[in-house]
C-alpha cells in the first residue's frame, strides 16, 4: 500500500521523549494524546489473561485508531509500553513515593519492557511492531535511590519504569538487552524503514 504525499504523519502520544525522537530524526508532525482509559483497558486485558506483548500491541493500536479519527487521510503512529516484572505490570508512578516504591520492587530483579507500535490510517492498520527489552536492575540501597530521584526529579514520573536510561537512570542497571530507541518509547529504525518504504518520509 502506498501512502499519499499530502497528509503529514501524526503522533498519537503526549510523550515528550517520543516527540523528541521523531523530531531529532527530522520529521515534522503534529502530536495528539489519545483520550483512553489506559488503566481500565490494562486491567481488562490482564483479566482476560493477555500477555504484556498482546497488551502493548492492543493499546498502541487503540491509541492510533482514536487519534486517526481527527486526522483523515494521515498515517497516525500509536505506541505503548508495558513493564512486566515476574507477571506484575507497572504503570507510570503518580508521585515520588510511588516511584520509590516501584524502584525498590525492581531493584535486584530482571524485568521485560515491551514496546508496541502501530501505524493506522483511516481505521486501517498499516503496520505494527513489538519489541521486548530484557533489563536487569542492580541491587541498590536507599541512599542510591534517593540520589537518583533527587537527580531526575519529576522525570521519574514520565516512564513506566520510573527510570531514565538516557540519563542518570543508567546507573541503576547491571545489564540491558534490547533496542535503545524502543526502550525510550519508539522502535525508531523499523518505524523509519516503514515510513520510507511507504513514501511517508523521503
Amino acid at each position: 500500500m502506498i501512502l499519499p504525499d499530502a497528509p503529514a504523519v501524526v503522533l498519537a502520544s503526549a510523550s515528550a521523549t517520543r516527540r523528541r525522537l521523531l523530531a531529532l530524526a527530522g520529521l515534522l508532525f503534529p502530536a495528539e494524546a489519545a483520550d483512553l482509559d489506559e488503566a481500565g483497558l490494562k486491567a481488562a486485558l490482564q483479566s482476560e489473561k493477555a500477555t504484556a506483548r498482546q497488551a502493548a500491541e492492543t493499546l498502541a493500536e487503540l491509541k492510533a485508531q482514536r487519534v486517526a479519527r481527527h486526522h483523515p487521510g494521515a498515517p497516525v503512529i500509536g505506541a505503548d509500553q508495558i513493564l512486566d516484572c515476574e507477571g506484575r505490570w507497572f504503570d507510570k508512578p503518580r508521585d515520588r513515593a510511588a516511584a520509590a516504591a516501584q524502584l525498590r520492587h525492581l531493584s535486584g530483579r530482571a524485568h521485560d519492557l515491551v514496546t508496541g507500535t502501530c501505524v493506522v490510517r483511516d481505521g486501517v492498520r498499516l503496520w505494527h511492531h513489538t519489541e521486548a527489552a530484557h533489563m536487569v536492575m542492580r541491587a541498590f540501597d536507599e541512599n542510591v535511590l534517593a540520589r537518583y530521584l533527587d537527580a531526575v526529579g519529576d522525570a521519574a514520573l514520565e516512564s513506566v519504569g520510573a527510570y531514565q536510561v538516557e540519563g542518570p537512570g543508567i546507573h541503576l542497571f547491571a545489564r540491558i538487552d534490547g533496542d535503545h530507541f524502543a526502550i525510550l518509547g519508539l522502535p525508531l529504525l523499523p518505524l523509519l524503514a516503514f515510513l520510507r518504504a511507504h513514501g511517508v518520509v523521503p
